[in-house]
Parts: structure tokens; C-alpha cells; sequence
């Protein structure tokens, strides 16, 4: 199941059933998963870990070390869940040691070609990445959230789960979770009501994440006052409750 070409070092510890293609280069302190393929022309650097049942697509780069001018070299990681697809040309770097270590990417995720995600991001599980979308670094990605292609996403930033920013966004402010964002710079637009439905959020829910949206984005209120007034309003969800305390919790600012 190992082309002859392929170059894999003597550290590496390669699970049940791996695939690995024509000139891949797998270098020292890599672990793969079972059942894991990584097709012709890859390289996968040290400390990388790649879980089970996952595609790796050509000419993909994984476990580089960090574009970080504070970087020295420190041991740090590339973690990948089960199930995920990459495809090609994406770039995935390494943590730092002063942003937490580790880079880490979740199960049945979908990186579309070119996507890049630098040091220290922490991307959830069931997210999809389109073509050309890059993350800066230390950047979050909420579960089965969708970024779209060509969207560039600022340092530190925090996206929220089930959220969709649509193409060729610029987006420099924190997302909610269940929200459409697009734009440069990026707005918000609403709720993501046909991704939810799809994701089988009940109607109740989606109607009282609604007025939750309405309150805080579009009467006038300060975002204080907004919360208050949701919280005296709306039963707490929860939806609703993640929703307000993701935008409690934000650093960077809230997207309006």
C-alpha cells in the first residue's frame, strides 16, 4: 500500500491500511491514523498526527513550521481528526509555543484546494473550508461552520458554530454562531435559517434564535441593553444561550 518512491522516516508510525503515493515524503514524529491516504507528491513534516479514515489529496503541505518571526524552533504539533478530507495544494502549519502548541483541525472536515490555516487554529469538527480560504493565525472555527472561498480571516478572530461567511469576505471581527457573514469588511446578514434547517434545528428553535438576532442587531440597542433584553424576553435556550454568550466572551469585537 506504499508506493516504492515514497520517502518515510524510520520514526514515523504509520497505522493499519495506509496509503501513500508516489513521492509523498513523510518525515520524523508523524503519526497516521488507520486507513488513512496520503495520495502522490505530499509532505507531511515532524510533529504532525493525522487520524483515521482520512484523504490526503497532491501536492498538499502539512506540519511546516509557523510563519511567526517570534518562532525558535520549540516542539509543537499538527493534530488532525478522523475522517477529513484535504485536498490539494492546502497548507497547515504548526503551533507555537507561546500560542498553545498546537494546531488542531476536527473529524470530517472538508479543505478545499488552497485552503491555508497558520499557527495555533483550532478548527471544530464538520467544518468545510472552500477553495482559496485562509486563516491567519490563532484563529477559532465553531463545529459545522462553512467559510467560503477566497475569504480571509484576521489573527485571533473567533467564528461561531454553524455560521456561513460567504465569498471573498474580509473578516477582522468576531462571527456569532448561526449567522450569514459577508463582505469586505465583513456583515452580518441574518440567520443561516436553510443551513440550520438542513442541520435539523427545529422550527421553535430557529424562531426564537430569530428574535434573539433582531433584538441584539437590529433595534437600536446598545449591546448590553440588547442582552438584557433578551434574556428577560426569550426562554433560555440552548441556542439562544450559546448565542449570547459567545458575543459576551468576544475579545476582538463583535461583527454587527
Amino acid at each position: 500500500m506504499i508506493h516504492h518512491t515514497a520517502i518515510i522516516d524510520k520514526n514515523a508510525r504509520l497505522g493499519n491500511n495506509v496509503k501513500i503515493g508516489a513521492y509523498s515524503v513523510i518525515g520524523p514524529n508523524v503519526i497516521v491514523g488507520d486507513n488513512t491516504e496520503i495520495k502522490a507528491h505530499c509532505v507531511i513534516e515532524p510533529y504532525v498526527e493525522l487520524g483515521p479514515d482520512c484523504t490526503i489529496y497532491q501536492f498538499a503541505a502539512i506540519g511546516a513550521p509557523p510563519q511567526s518571526v517570534k518562532f525558535e524552533g520549540e516542539e509543537t504539533w499538527v493534530k488532525i481528526g478522523s475522517g477529513t478530507m484535504i485536498r490539494e495544494f492546502v497548507t497547515i502549519h504548526r503551533g507555537t509555543g507561546f500560542g498553545g502548541g498546537i494546531t488542531r483541525i476536527g473529524d470530517k472536515c472538508f479543505l478545499m484546494a488552497y485552503t491555508h490555516i497558520a499557527h495555533d487554529c483550532i478548527v471544530g469538527n464538520n467544518v468545510v473550508m472552500s477553495n482559496n480560504a485562509t486563516l491567519a493565525g490563532h484563529i477559532e472555527i465553531g463545529h459545522n461552520a462553512t467559510v467560503g472561498g477566497l475569504v480571509a480571516i484576521h489573527q485571533f478572530v473567533r467564528i461561531g458554530e454553524y455560521a456561513f461567511i460567504g465569498g471573498k469576505s474580509a473578516v477582522v471581527k468576531d462571527i456569532p454562531p448561526y449567522v450569514i457573514a459577508a463582505g469586505d469588511r465583513a456583515r452580518l446578514h441574518g440567520l443561516n435559517r436553510i443551513g440550520l434547517k438542513r442541520q435539523g434545528f427545529s422550527e421553535l428553535a430557529l424562531n426564537r434564535l430569530k428574535k434573539a438576532y433582531r433584538i441584539i442587531f437590529r433595534i437600536g440597542l446598545t449591546l448590553n441593553e440588547a442582552i438584557e433584553r433578551v434574556k428577560a424576553e426569550l426562554e433560555p435556550t440552548a441556542e439562544v444561550t450559546r448565542f449570547i454568550e459567545f458575543i459576551q466572551n468576544s475579545k476582538r469585537g463583535i461583527t454587527r
